[in-house]
């Protein structure tokens, strides 16, 4: 078993061969995930299965059972690239029920996975509603680098406007990959908030209400919740006055 950790950490690439032992899960593949989650709030696995792979002895086999269970919710998504049927079987069978997107690739597509495992599960819409009036849809699950697309496409629409009101969708958002990507979302905001004349906050989360509470006084903006179902009348109130 080789294991290879990207620069930020976040990101672990563990090859398979020969038979994996117990020895090498406690010596290598732990202690390289536990270092990871020391410095952020999940991390991505990538497991190459070479062709010699034979499987693991039953120490290995238990102690990938304890690695999963104990890090249950420390994966933010899990690759395996392998030619092996048996291996894509056993892991499209176990997929359903482990709490993170997983995907199966051949070994000739494993820059297809190394793509996969680096893009964004989330994506972030920014678009004019006409007049002052922006929408910005958060989707999914974000990272720094959608944040920085999305303060291209803000300074493009907010180009020349003295002034703009703003709707946040969050229905379905679902969080962020790690403070850093946290950090991105208030810079982006802190950004433009000069410009800010007020903000519509939709969503159907408890925690999404109360954070529109708290930016009604980190804007300095007149700021309102409505629920999902209620985003046209959303727009209104932000069209209106």
């Amino acid at each position: 078993m080789t294991v290879h950790t990207s620069s930020d950490g976040a990101l672990i690439e563990v090859e398979l061969s020969g038979e994996v032992s117990s020895n090498d899960y406690t010596t290598v593949l732990v202690p390289a995930i536990e270092a990871a989650l020391a410095e952020h709030d999940t991390v991505r696995l990538l497991a190459v299965v070479q062709p010699e792979f034979k499987g693991y002895d039953f120490g290995a086999a238990w102690a990938d059972t304890k690695l999963g269970l104990s890090h249950w919710r420390g994966f933010d998504r899990i690759a395996v690239a392998a030619d092996q049927s048996w291996v894509q079987t056993s892991v499209r069978l176990a997929a359903p029920i482990l709490p993170c997107p997983v995907q199966v690739f051949e070994l000739s597509e494993l820059e297809a996975a190394r793509r996969w495992m680096r893009e964004s599960l989330g994506a972030i819409h920014v678009i004019g509603l006409g007049g002052s009036c922006i929408q910005v849809s958060l989707l999914g699950k974000l990272d720094p680098e959608e944040y920085a697309r999305a303060e291209l496409d803000m300074d493009n629409i907010l180009q020349g406007k003295a002034a703009f009101r703003l709707l946040v969708d969050l229905r379905e958002f679902d969080g962020w990959h790690g403070l850093t990507a946290l950090a991105s979302h208030f810079q982006l905001v802190r950004k433009h908030v000069g410009l800010l004349d007020r903000a519509a906050i939709v969503g159907d989360k408890a925690w999404q209400r109360m954070a529109q509470r708290a930016a009604s006084h980190i804007l300095g903006a007149r700021t309102q919740f409505f629920a999902s179902e209620d985003i046209e009348n959303a727009k209104s109130w932000l069209a209106a006055g």
